[in-house]
């Protein structure tokens, strides 16, 4: 009888990769890194298991958004409060909490689960250049067509 093999995840080696956000689309940002994050560049990808890399992300302030998104997206909270709804234009949350922007967007694109949640905490968002994580010697990590032709 025959066996798919599983990957065992006590000699999962997880890889670290840095991305620069930089004049990249978020949507197709956000869409290769949920990619990396959840496995699926990986020959070993199990729909069930975490698999995937960790990933961190600079210069995060300087996403961008196609159209007139800066203007009319719009981001809410809710405290969970009566009346505790907050809202905030795309160009008013990249001023305050540019971080939040790409977190927000890549968590959309991971499994709403447990799983999901495991996989989210291989994210790691910057403003700016800087990241604490040299120590994990990161790969530079790029993709193709997720530039804006501007």
């Amino acid at each position: 009888m025959n066996k798919t093999p599983t990957p065992s995840l006590h000699t999962l080696e997880r890889q670290w990769f840095v991305v620069d956000a930089e004049d990249q689309t978020l949507g197709r940002l956000a869409s290769e890194v949920a990619r990396v994050l959840r496995g699926k560049n990986k020959p070993t990808f199990t729909p069930h298991l975490d698999t995937g890399d960790c990933v961190i992300i600079i210069n995060a302030e300087k996403v961008r958004v196609s159209g007139r998104k800066a203007t009319q997206k719009v981001y809410r909270r809710h405290s969970g409060r009566p009346g505790g709804m907050k809202q905030e234009t795309f160009a008013a949350l990249q001023d305050r909490l540019p971080e939040r922007i790409v977190e927000k967007a890549i968590k959309g694109m991971l499994p709403h689960n447990a799983l999901g949640r495991q996989m989210f905490r291989k994210l790691h968002v910057y403003r700016g250049g800087e990241h604490p994580h040299t120590a994990q010697k990161p790969q530079h990590l790029t993709f193709a067509n997720t530039s804006t032709a501007q």
